[in-house]
């Protein structure tokens, strides 16, 4: 089975967690943390920073690690290392996503997001110091 590795943003800002809803492919209409597959060489935080560049135009800073999730799709071992983040410069703008929502921990639930990502929003509701 193929192994994808990515890295995702869990970008935090006044108490809320920013998240995207996918416009393309497969799992169109889900909601996720963003950010993309690692490049060779790349390490998590470089993937993570340049797609977040590539994806939303702004520079972003990884404060730590929140988890890494391993979830089995049909087709491919997903692999994604959570970075707890905040936005260093620029304005999150989006050009691959439908639609952004700024979420408070009691509206984690009010998306549908992708099987790999609950995994994650777990962990958050785990950590709330997150949200601070």
């Amino acid at each position: 089975m193929r192994e994808v590795r990515v890295s995702a943003a869990v970008i935090h800002r006044d108490g809320r967690i920013f998240a995207t809803k996918r416009g393309y492919g497969e799992w169109k209409g889900f909601w996720e943390f963003p950010g993309g597959k690692r490049e060779e060489g790349e390490s998590g935080e470089e993937a993570l920073r340049r797609e977040i560049r590539e994806e939303l135009g702004a520079e972003i800073e990884a404060e730590s690690l929140l988890c890494t999730v391993r979830y089995q799709y049909p087709s491919f071992l997903l692999v994604m290392d959570c970075y707890v983040s905040r936005v260093v410069s620029g304005e999150l703008t989006l050009t691959e996503h439908e639609e952004c929502r700024w979420l408070p921990p009691g509206e984690l639930d009010s998306v549908e997001w992708l099987p790999a990502d609950l995994i994650a929003v777990d962990e958050l509701r785990k950590n709330p110091s997150v949200f601070q």
